[in-house]
Parts: structure tokens; sequence; C-alpha cells
């Protein structure tokens, strides 16, 4: 058993839909959450900032004394990963890998940032698993601004989606919502789809990736109390409080401005 908390990051908010989903299956988990808001998005920035920008917020995570540490950006998990993967003591999961592994469909459409797609990281891990499938994938720019921006419901949300995804119909059987800011989108997506495609949201499989590796390394935190949880960002904690409540129904119990 062991009490430290897991650490979390992301580019900003949408990491908080990852924390969501596992704090729902590991409610007795402490949790340390840090978005990087002062440098949203990473979609647009080289790999080798977005490299270096995790392992700053890992050995920042890794000085809090977390036991596990979960990639909780798309982004990061297709160009920081294999990097940073072997250069840290602590064990680090990804939100790519779980979900390939998931995923039993023929055909198959993937959405991400750009810098993700560039990558061709989804179509590598998908293809190890399923090496049958026939693989899409498109870049959607201007997904993660509208979910940060809380412009969700309104118009601009709902061209962008036609915008990108138009061509996704009646091609694709599942569609993987390849980055953690997307699951916001659910609702509005597969309404455009008419619950025709069957949606893959990442951090369900992450999640439960995160209960198994506690389990088979008898990692669990043993209290019985309700986990705490801390949020760390690099921006306007006011903000980052408000904004918030639109990815995680979840109560912090101190938010901080940090600088790297």
């Amino acid at each position: 058993m062991n009490n430290n908390s897991i650490g979390l990051f992301d580019s900003g908010l949408g990491g908080l839909t990852v924390l969501s989903e596992i704090k729902s299956i590991l409610p007795n988990e402490n949790y340390i959450y840090f978005g990087d808001t002062a440098r949203v998005p990473y979609g647009s920035k080289s790999k080798e900032t977005i490299i270096e920008y995790s392992r700053q917020i890992i050995s920042f995570l890794i000085s809090k004394g977390v036991k596990l540490i979960v990639i909780a950006c798309g982004t990061a998990s297709s160009l920081a990963f294999d990097t940073v993967k072997d250069e840290f003591d602590v064990p680090i999961i990804n939100v790519i890998t779980p979900t390939a592994k998931s995923i039993k469909s023929s055909r198959i459409g993937v959405i991400a940032t750009s810098a993700t797609i560039k990558s061709n990281a989804w179509k590598k891990e998908i293809l190890k698993y399923n090496s049958t499938a026939h693989v899409t994938s498109k870049a959607c720019p201007l997904f993660v601004p509208i979910v940060e921006e809380g412009l969700v419901n309104t118009q601009v949300a709902s061209d962008a989606i036609n915008l990108y995804l138009k061509s996704y119909k009646n091609n694709v059987d599942s569609l993987v919502l390849g980055c953690t800011h997307y699951p916001i989108l659910i609702d509005k997506i597969n309404s455009y789809f008419n619950g025709k495609i069957k949606l893959v949201n990442i951090n369900k499989a992450c999640a439960k990736e995160v209960y198994s590796y506690l389990k088979s390394h008898k990692l669990f935190n043993d209290s019985k109390k309700e986990g705490s949880m801390v949020a760390y960002t690099t921006d306007s904690t006011v903000t980052f409080k408000k904004n918030a409540k639109k990815f995680c129904n979840c109560s912090f119990k101190a938010i901080k401005k940090v600088s790297l």
C-alpha cells in the first residue's frame, strides 16, 4: 500500500476530465493536478518544446512525492511519453496506449491536436494492437480553445464540428476523441453523427489502466476516507477555479500558482 498522491498533468484544464474518471473508480486516492494554463495550447508547439515542458512538470510532481504520474494530455502523450518514460524513477502512464489496446473497430477515425496528428502516434499505436484496422486522422486545432474559453454550447462550436468532422460521416465505425479536452464536446459530436458512430472517450481507458497498475503493484491508498485533491497552475488560480467546474465536478483542497 502507498498513500502518496497520483500526479496528473495537462496543457490546461482538459486533463481534469481524466482526473474525474480516475477519481470515480479510485475515490480514496490523493491527487495532485498540474494545469500548464499559461502555456496552453500545446497542440501548436514543437516536439522539443513539449518534451521540455513535460520534463519540467514531471520533475515538479516528483518533488511533491507522487507515486504515479498520468500524462493527462494527448499531445504530451504522443510527443513526450517515449522520451520521458525512461528518464524518471516514477512510473508514467499516457492516455494513448490504454485506448489503442481497447479499440476493436475496423474503420477508425482519430481527432486530436495538430501536433498529435503530425506525430502519427495514434495510428502507430492502434495498428500495434489491431493490425487490420483502417485508421484516418484529422487535426481539430479549434477544439481546445473552444473548450478552454467555455464556447461549447455556441454556434462557433457547431461550425467547428461540421468543418472538421463532415468527412467522417458514413466513413468510420469509431471516432477516437484523441485529446483530453474533447470529451467536453462529446454530446455535441454525438448529436452531429446522430448517435451512429461509436465515440471513444480516452479518459475511461486511461482510468482503467491506472486502476490496474495500482492493483498489480500493490500501490492502493489504504485509507477509508475520500482522498484530497490539490491543483497547481502556471496562470491565474481564480480563472482555473472558475473554469475547472466545466471539466470536473471536483472540490480542490487548494489551488496554487507556480512558475517553472
